[in-house]
This record gives structure tokens, C-alpha cells and sequence, in this order.
């Protein structure tokens, strides 16, 4: 008897900070392009449970997409005191618990199952996903949620390290130091602009291990995928072909995910509708992300330089922060500003009263305000926000950094006045939304790539 082909994909998504989502969405677009497929979509509870949410909720998520959920390594009974532990547990047994969660599913010691499996498609964190498709044979797709540069210094790891010589201080002295011999790299990229584990900070942790293995692994998938676009980063990209077996640049995102069925917050504390009553470009918007809150004195250091600035803002601060604001601020400011919890970041970004963003620099921040046309006012805090901040800043000129990497109240008035006065930013961050627009037009690249991704992906289906 003939046995059936392949049907099932394997999605292995890595569940924490803005990772899931943006792997989610291109998996949507390719469940509906591939409705005889099955995308079997791996992830912790926790992380399911925010990119699918309710069963009550997934009426628009086709039925072609099953999650499913995975230990997050965290021993029963242990009451984490920092996020870290959760963290450094789900790091520490990942390889081990999707391989068995995935075997489950797929039959355990029943291989023929197993070859239902026909391709594999992973957050590029989740390295050892190579061995597990070298071992059945077939196709990996990496997606890498982050940017083109963050990628290539983890792809050159040994050789920053063995041009980088360290003395026993570390970078101490050398943070100014140029990463000028990376092929691609930009060379106005220093050493203090590198992810953790790269040349400092957590050398022994594994996820620094992690970050090095999935380095070396790439060469191996099929098809490395990226959430940007050409223009951002072509030296990059160029290095890339002649690495990788195939680099598709699939970006932005944020102008692709909303043609289709997804989860999408409303507004439920009025954001859009405050900001209608808004000059055009006049509202600077405040933004750390879903992880992010920026120290208690930079909080109150940020807020006095807004206020004295006497300009409209929209600021996303979590509930447990707001404390921490300079006394009788709200108050102060109720006329001009607004203080909410959660917003819904793009089409906010996407209003034509915003002028400015002041974020942390996460890649899909980043990504976002480029879509929208908004420079941005940066203050990154860690793993690859540095980089992306001296791309915005020095590389691109969509932006300014915060003086002294910190908030204070007259760094934060220059930054505002610098932003809203000089027209070069907006000129730049224009010029690159045209881009970002044409290459998810008809005949773009990012249109290219995802039917060179699909075919991949649904070849013999």
C-alpha cells in the first residue's frame, strides 16, 4: 500500500518577550496559502495561551494550525523570586523537552509517524530544531525575529573573538572600539553596541551557549528568513547569500499580518480616539515594550523633561510603574498627556498625530516606526537594542540617542526639540517606509521571498 505524503509542519516557537507572534503570523500566511497542510505549532503554555488566547477567541485562526504546549522546564513546586529563573530553566531543558513533547505527539517510538513530518520551521534560538531535521531528512526554515546586523555578529561570534582580544577587565576601555572587519557589518558598529555573550556580560550562562550554537547552525537550514527588507541592510544581506542556502528577507511584518485573520487587540483605553483630537505630528509616544521599564530615577527623570517640554505625549507604562512618577505629574500634564497601560502600538504609531517615538529599540519597535514614517528617540537597555540603536541613530539617521545612554530631564528636552525641529529625520525614516511599502507591493521582494518560502514549504503537498 502507497503511503501518504508528508502533510505536517512543525513550528518550534521560542516564548518569550515579542518572539511567538511574529512567527505565528508568518505561519498564518502559510497555513492559508497551504490548506492541506497541518502546522503543528510548539510553544509553553504561557506563550500559547497569549498568541492563540481563548478557545473562545480562535474562530479566525484556520484549523490547519494546532498548538501545542510544552514544559517550560520550570520544577513543580519551585516559586521563581526573578523572571531570570523561568528563563534560565526553559533555556536550560528546551532541546530535551520540545524533542520529547514533539515525539509524543508524533507517535513516540512509532517512526512512521514521525514521517509525517515534511519540513521544520523555527525561531532561530531553537537551534538543535537542525539535528531534529537532518535526522528525518527534510527542509528547516529559520526565522530570525530580530535584524539583519544583531544576526551577522552571532554568526561571527568566533571571529569577533578571535580578532577581539580581551584582557582580564573585559571591555573596559575598549566599548568605543570599532567592529570594522565583520563582512557587511556596518563599520561604525562597536563593541559596546554587541549582544550579551557575544564578547561580555553572562559568558557563562547558556544561553550564551544557545546564541553561539544557533549561530554555527545556520548554514545548515534551508531557508534563513528575516522580518525586514533590502534597503535596511544590504551589506548585510549580501554577505548572507553567499553563506546561507537561501536569505529571504520577508519584512515588514506589520504591513503583511493585517491582510489576514489574526489576533488584534482593540483599543480598550481610548488611545486612537485621544489622539484624534491631536495636531498632526505634534504627540511624542512613549514605549518600553512588553518587558521593559526603564529604572525608577530615569521614570522620573523622563517624565520632568516631558513635562517641561510643554509637549502632547501617549505614554504605555505598566500599572506598577506609575507610581514612580514625580509627584502631581499626572496631574499636571492631564491637559497635554496620557498615561495608559497597554496601546495598541502600530496603529498608533500609524496615527498622523504622532511625531515622534521614544522606545527601547526592540526590533519590531524599530520595524513598526519605520512602517509608520516616525523617527525615534532611543534608550536601549540590552541583547541586540544597542545595535539597533546606533543603526537607527548613526547607520540610518531615522534618530537620536539618549545622551549618556540615560534619561535625564534636559537629555530628554534636546532629544524632543532635536526631533521634532530638525525635518532630516522624518526625511529619512520617509524614504524608508517607501521602501518597506514597495517591498510588499505585487512586485516587491518580500512578496518573492514568501512564494519562494511557501514552495519550501508546500513543495510535493
Amino acid at each position: 500500500m502507497e503511503s501518504k505524503k508528508p502533510n505536517h509542519v512543525v513550528v518550534m516557537a521560542f516564548p518569550f518577550g515579542t518572539h511567538a507572534v511574529p512567527l505565528f503570523n508568518l505561519v498564518l500566511r502559510l497555513a492559508i496559502q497551504a490548506p492541506t497542510l497541518t502546522f503543528s505549532f510548539f510553544s509553553t503554555s504561557k506563550s500559547n495561551q497569549s498568541v492563540f488566547g481563548s478557545t473562545s477567541n480562535t474562530n479566525n485562526i484556520p484549523r490547519n494550525i494546532k498548538p501545542y504546549d510544552v514544559d517550560d522546564g520550570v520544577p513543580k513546586g519551585f516559586t521563581p523570586k526573578h523572571p531570570m529563573d523561568v528563563f534560565n530553566f526553559f533555556i536550560e531543558s528546551m532541546a530535551e523537552n520540545f524533542t520529547n513533547r514533539i515525539r509524543s505527539v508524533y507517535g513516540g517510538g512509532d517512526e512512521m509517524k514521525m514521517m509525517m513530518i515534511k519540513c521544520f520551521i523555527i525561531d532561530t534560538f531553537m537551534y538543535f530544531g537542525s539535528d531534529m531535521a537532518d535526522q528525518l531528512g527534510v527542509p528547516l526554515i529559520s526565522f530570525w525575529t530580530a535584524g539583519p546586523s544583531s544576526l551577522s555578529t552571532h554568526y561571527y561570534t568566533d571571529l569577533i573573538r578571535q580578532t577581539i582580544t580581551l584582557g582580564p577587565n573585559g571591555i573596559d576601555g575598549r566599548e568605543d572600539e570599532l567592529i570594522d572587519f565583520v563582512p557587511g557589518l556596518s563599520p561604525l558598529i562597536r563593541t559596546s553596541d554587541l549582544s550579551e555573550g557575544v564578547l561580555f556580560g553572562f559568558m557563562e550562562l547558556e544561553f550564551t551557549h544557545v546564541k553561539h550554537k544557533m549561530g554555527l547552525a545556520l548554514p545548515r537550514a534551508a531557508a534563513v528568513t528575516m522580518n525586514c527588507f533590502p534597503e535596511l541592510d544590504q551589506p548585510v544581506l549580501e554577505d548572507f547569500k553567499s553563506k546561507f542556502q537561501k536569505c529571504l528577507t520577508l519584512g515588514p511584518l506589520a504591513l503583511t499580518s493585517h491582510e489576514y485573520p489574526s489576533h488584534t487587540h482593540d483599543d480598550p483605553h481610548g488611545c486612537l480616539t485621544w489622539l484624534e483630537k491631536q495636531k498632526k505630528t505634534s504627540v511624542a509616544y512613549i514605549s518600553f515594550g512588553s518587558v521593559t521599564t526603564p529604572p525608577p530615577d530615569e521614570l522620573a527623570a523622563l517624565a520632568e523633561g516631558l513635562e517641561e517640554s510643554g509637549m502632547p505625549f501617549l505614554w504605555s507604562l505598566k500599572d506598577h510603574a506609575v507610581g514612580q512618577l514625580p509627584n502631581g505629574f499626572l496631574e499636571r500634564t492631564s491637559r497635554r498627556g496620557f498615561v495608559v497601560p497597554w496601546t495598541p502600538q502600530q496603529q498608533v504609531l500609524g496615527h498622523d498625530a504622532v511625531g515622534a517615538f521614544v522606545t527601547h529599540c526592540g526590533w519590531n519597535s524599530v520595524m513598526e516606526s519605520i512602517t509608520a514614517g516616525v523617527p525615534m528617540i532611543c534608550r536601549p537597555f540590552y541583547g541586540d537594542q544597542r545595535l539597533n540603536c546606533r543603526m537607527v541613530s548613526d547607520v540610518w539617521g531615522i534618530g537620536t540617542r539618549i545622551k549618556d545612554g540615560v534619561f535625564t530631564k534636559y537629555g530628554m528636552m534636546e532629544c524632543l526639540d532635536m526631533i521634532f525641529s530638525e525635518e532630516k529625520f522624518r526625511a529619512k525614516v520617509g524614504t524608508l517606509r517607501g521602501f518597506a511599502k514597495h517591498a510588499v507591493g505585487p512586485e516587491g521582494s518580500s512578496t518573492k521571498n514568501f512564494k519562494t518560502l511557501a514552495k519550501i514549504v508546500c513543495d510535493g503537498c
